[in-house]
């Protein structure tokens, strides 16, 4: 396996419309990786002096992965400088909000950082990015980031996938998402229902009735084949008894199996989902590129 050689992924300045390296910022006190202060457009700079994204898409950051990451460096260091812009005398994030609370956590007073000029929209569309390729933003934070980018800097949806490098459809599906009411919301969110559930849901107009139906299909562990029978019979007045659209495991079953999905999800780093009939099943792991999927080999002991 061919794994990039470039710790900055796509390469960040180019996802950046019109920006330009800073001059280098000074850092209030020495950092551990020294050897980036040297490159063009690099610097070390204080972790105080950092403000957090207003443009943030994620909306959780686990406390487990956390701990990881800030384990990961303080033993092996950094991989992956972070991205800033310069405001004042301070600094905004535009990409690695972890990996800055980590360092945070760690009580490390600067950090490796790529200092960059960018508009406000520039900013935005670049923490999108960062999240979609490296951080796996659940489908209703990578709707609401969408939604972001096309509210705050009055973009059409068409300029918006221009600026994230999405198709028009794919932006126009994961907003759809955000005309579902909070409570199944929550259960995209959480992974309980799939983006596939939502969709078919959406068939239904009534909120109420879309409620009910989505915790049918989450007591009946309903696949999304099944849901849409549900929602066909449902739009032609026709009752479903329970367990006759083709259920797949029961409420008490698919808990676990969800249960399950969390703790390697968390563990990884990475979106898992358990595929589990009878007694076989299989597992499914979503990476975003080579440098992520040697991360999750590692994590698995796994020599590529």
């Amino acid at each position: 396996m061919a794994v990039s050689k470039s710790r900055l992924g796509r390469g960040l300045g180019g996802l950046i419309s019109g920006s330009s390296p800073a001059k280098p910022a000074v850092a209030a006190t020495p950092a551990p990786a020294a050897a980036l202060a040297s490159a063009p457009g690099f610097a070390e700079v204080a972790v105080n002096l950092i403000a957090p994204s207003p443009y943030q898409a994620r909306r959780e950051i686990s406390p487990e992965q956390l701990s990881e990451l800030a384990e990961s460096i303080r033993s092996e260091g950094l991989l992956q400088p972070i991205v800033v812009r310069k405001l004042g005398d301070k600094f905004q994030l535009i990409a690695g909000e972890r990996r800055w609370r980590a360092f945070q956590l760690l009580k490390i007073k600067v950090i490796p950082a790529r200092v960059v000029e960018a508009s406000n929209a520039s900013s935005a569309a670049l923490g999108l990015i960062e999240n979609l390729q490296r951080e796996g933003l659940n489908p209703v934070e990578e709707a609401y980031g969408y939604a972001s980018l096309i509210r705050d800097f009055d973009l059409t949806q068409e300029a918006a996938s221009e600026r994230v490098g999405k198709g028009r459809a794919t932006v126009a599906n994961a907003l759809r998402l955000l005309s579902l009411d909070v409570e199944i919301q929550g259960y995209l969110s959480k992974g309980l229902l799939s983006v596939g559930h939502a969709k078919v849901l959406l068939g239904i107009a009534d909120v109420a009735q879309r409620a009910v139906l989505a915790r049918r299909v989450l007591e009946e562990g309903l696949s999304v084949r099944a849901t849409e029978k549900l929602v066909q019979a449902k739009k032609a007045g026709t009752p479903v008894p329970a367990g006759a659209a083709n259920r797949k495991v029961p409420a008490v079953e698919a808990a676990a199996i969800a249960g399950i999905e969390k703790k390697l999800t968390s563990y990884l780093g990475a979106r898992v989902a358990l595929k589990h009939s009878g007694k076989r099943g299989k597992i499914v792991i979503d990476y975003t590129g080579n440098e992520d999927l040697q991360r999750i080999l590692e994590k698995l002991g796994v020599q590529a």
